[in-house]
């Protein structure tokens, strides 16, 4: 990651394509020492693209990836099967309540400084 931060930094600088001095510029400058492996595979996916294309691209994959878990299964399971797995989602959830609250009654009493 901190690669491609560095790239990105570079390429924020006015550097269309940092090579690797630039990048390891960018890290040592900082007190990172580099991995060339790394390093020269960065550069070579990032190789002659736009780096304004790319994070548009990053973006567009980000949102097609689903974020919320069981409530967003369950929510979309009721949308397509016409409201039947409502009521059992909302079971559910009453369900997780009541666990989180007997979790959290067995440490009553013995707190860290205790």
């Amino acid at each position: 990651m901190r690669y491609v931060a560095a790239y990105l930094l570079a390429a924020l600088g006015g550097n269309e394509n940092p090579d690797a001095k630039d990048i390891k510029k960018i890290l040592e400058s900082v007190g990172i020492e580099t991995d060339d492996t790394r390093l020269d595979k960065v550069i070579s996916e990032l190789k002659g693209k736009n780096v304004n294309d790319v994070i548009a691209t990053g973006y567009g994959k980000l949102a097609s990836m689903p974020a919320g878990g069981a409530v967003a299964v369950a929510s979309s399971a009721a949308a397509g099967s016409g409201g039947a797995a409502a009521p059992a989602a909302a079971e559910e959830k009453k369900e997780e309540k009541k666990e989180e609250s007997e979790e959290s009654d067995d440490d009553m009493g013995f707190g860290l400084f205790d």
